[in-house]
């Protein structure tokens, strides 16, 4: 996984450190996230859990999330990674939750996204969310680019107070 696991041995000492926790709730990057934060050594210490949420049923199954909560809200939006980084948060009672939605391609979402859209969001002591575009429909390389930029992101709002 190499730069993946590069930058999650980082994290995953900085929240041992903070004796903090995470939970992940990622979808287009098909688990990359977690597989990153699990692949570093005492991951148990700071890892409390992740789902890949890909679709709607596995939204309300995985996620408890019903389907009148999100009538407001689409998909691969930043407004439904924070719902997402929230709930699994919540659920799991992690200090941070990391959230991941968008389109990987070839194609883009039934939402009008472009390949290579991907909406992140962190909750907990600090909450942010930003839109990352990539511009091109390579499926994989999208997916990394997502789930880095995921760890990027903890890794920023890790920085604040």
């Amino acid at each position: 996984m190499g730069e993946l696991t590069t930058i999650a041995a980082s994290l995953g000492a900085r929240l041992r450190e903070r004796k903090e926790t995470i939970a992940v709730a990622e979808s287009s990057a098909g688990g990359l996230i977690s597989a990153a934060l699990l692949a570093v050594p005492g991951a148990s210490a700071y890892f409390l859990g992740g789902a890949v949420i890909y679709t709607q049923a596995a939204r309300r199954a995985l996620l408890r999330v019903e389907d009148e909560s999100v009538k407001s809200i689409r998909s691969s939006t930043e407004a439904y990674a924070l719902l997402k980084a929230r709930t699994i948060r919540e659920l799991v009672g992690a200090t941070w939750g990391l959230a991941e939605t968008g389109a990987s391609g070839p194609t883009g979402n039934r939402y009008g996204d472009a390949p290579g859209h991907a909406c992140l969001a962190v909750t907990g002591p600090v909450e942010r969310a930003v839109t990352l575009e990539t511009r091109h429909g390579d499926r994989e390389t999208n997916m990394w680019a997502f789930a880095k930029a995921a760890l990027e992101l903890l890794e920023t709002s890790l920085r604040k107070p």
